[in-house]
């Protein structure tokens, strides 16, 4: 046997396949299914979205176990792994995620299943323990309180005034978005922020040029 060979064999059993222990595969796939599970309840607990998508929380729950699927299968072989990153590397995923909360809670999945899958499950476990207490933490944090939005119908088109000077004994800071102006009617659209609302409401009533007016609040972003 001369240099060659032995090179050529070394090289060889590189690529060689290493038996994958069943039973380490499948605690693996357990705790990665209890974590995806966890995963899929704190989802639907703090997430404050008017529509929930559940298939998308469940998809979340699913990406954990396949990804920890595909980890502790290319620890297999480097051949299998290669294969693994080609094949991986034409899917594109156009799906666009509005809400950047998802965004994290999809990374969240991800870790946690490649994690799992190399056998690290007590950083997982970390992990999952140490976000979900950040995530309530700072979302009891107080901020900036959320503007409102005053929708104003007058039946006088000189009315504009008249309402603004109710709407400052009552709101600091006040910025009219929007004017639609009709022969007969004055329609404003006003974003404030007012700690009595129902007190502004009744004062904007008693006006004789006012038709209606609707108070209305958002969960959306704040701007400061």
């Amino acid at each position: 046997m001369n240099f060659s060979d032995i090179f050529k064999k070394s090289f060889l059993e590189g690529f060689a396949a290493t038996d994958i222990n069943i039973y380490t595969a499948s605690a693996a796939m357990l705790i990665t299914s209890v974590l995806a599970l966890y995963i899929f309840l704190v989802y639907r607990t703090l997430t404050r979205k008017t529509f929930y998508s559940k298939s998308f929380n469940i998809s979340l729950a699913g990406i954990a176990l396949i990804t920890a699927g595909i980890i502790v299968t290319i620890q297999s072989s480097l051949v299998v792994s290669l294969g693994m990153v080609g094949a991986l590397s034409i899917v594109r995923f156009r799906t666009a995620v509005k809400d950047p909360m998802d965004l994290m809670f999809l990374f969240w999945s991800i870790a946690v299943g490649i994690i799992c899958g190399v056998g690290l499950a007590e950083i997982a476990v970390l992990l999952s323990v140490i976000l979900t207490v950040g995530i309530v933490v700072l979302d009891l944090l107080p901020v900036a309180k959320a503007p409102m939005i005053l929708v104003v119908n007058a039946v006088e088109l000189n009315a504009e005034q008249e309402i603004l000077e109710v709407v400052r004994r009552y709101a600091k800071h006040h910025t009219v978005k929007s004017r639609n102006l009709t022969r007969s009617s004055l329609d404003l659209i006003i974003e404030l922020r007012v700690s009595d609302g129902s007190e502004l409401m009744q004062t904007l009533m008693q006006l004789d040029s006012v038709e209606t007016a609707s108070l209305m609040s958002h969960d959306g972003e704040v701007s400061f």
